[in-house]
């Protein structure tokens, strides 16, 4: 761990600390010949003193041993993260961290997704995993059948979590991440002991749209988490895919929604 990744995960063990502040001691670090006092002397002047105090009191008292991290400079830190709005200055992972720097394709969808996301999944999923890395969000139904049928078929998968890495969220999904950890990558900006927050989830959206080339859609409602990631994809110039649906279904309300949008409609699996 280098002198950056080192103060940076103390930094983040505090909980005193946000993603903007710890981007502006990255960009500190390029012209810093002592960086922790550097760091100290800006967060002292940026905030004020009771919160600077207890920082400190913090700082001094966190370990970073056993932590496996990388910061926004590091060689293993993908470009096209570096490029989005507000990308994370510190990663926390557990597996292979070189899939970071693969092709990368996001399959997301609804939590209360249908046995029809499942058969696309597992249609498209076996044409595809041969050329790229599949990333989603380990959650409830989309993404936790597209992260599984990927390891079913011997395939490489990244999932991007909204909680801290030693912890399993939903529960049920416990044995497919501790599988991701061994065959696979899990990565959260969520440090240990780091209790779970539900704007966690969409912030996350952003690392998945953003580490991937391409988002696929398969089924959402109007208004998802999967929508916000398509969106940031669209935002950052990715390709975005929907499979289209049925139009009295809510499942499929948010990809016909994508496709009228713009998003380029996945009817061919073996065309993708």
């Amino acid at each position: 761990m280098n002198k950056l990744t080192e103060i940076l995960v103390k930094c983040r063990l505090t909980m005193q600390i946000s993603n903007q502040e710890m981007l502006k001691i990255v960009k500190l670090s390029l012209n810093s010949d002592n960086l922790e006092q550097d760091t100290f002397y800006m967060l002292q002047r940026s905030w004020k003193s009771e919160k600077y105090k207890k920082f400190l009191l913090l700082f001094r008292l966190q370990n970073e041993s056993g932590i496996q991290a990388i910061n926004y400079l590091d060689d293993e830190y993908p470009e096209n993260l570096r490029e989005i709005y507000n990308p994370p200055a510190l990663l926390f992972y557990q597996g292979d961290i070189s899939l970071l720097k693969t092709d990368c394709t996001a399959i997301v969808g609804a939590r209360e997704a249908t046995e029809y996301s499942y058969r696309c999944i597992n249609g498209l999923v076996p044409r595809i995993i041969d050329r790229y890395t599949i990333v989603s969000g380990l959650a409830k139904g989309v993404d936790g059948w597209a992260h599984q049928v990927t390891l079913n078929n011997h395939g490489k998968t990244i999932a991007v979590i909204g909680n801290c890495l030693s912890d399993y969220y939903p529960t049920k999904n416990k044995k497919l991440q501790d599988e991701i950890f061994e065959f696979g990558l899990v990565i959260s900006e969520y440090p240990p002991g780091c209790n779970i927050q539900r704007w966690h989830f969409p912030q996350r959206n952003r690392i998945i749209a953003g580490i991937s080339q391409r988002v696929i859609v398969t089924e959402a409602k109007e208004r998802s988490g999967s929508l916000i990631t398509a969106e940031l994809a669209m935002q950052e110039n990715r390709d975005v895919y929907a499979i289209p649906g049925k139009i009295d279904e809510s499942t499929s309300k948010g990809c016909n929604k994508l496709i009228e949008e713009g998003a380029i409609p996945l009817i061919n699996f073996s065309d993708f």
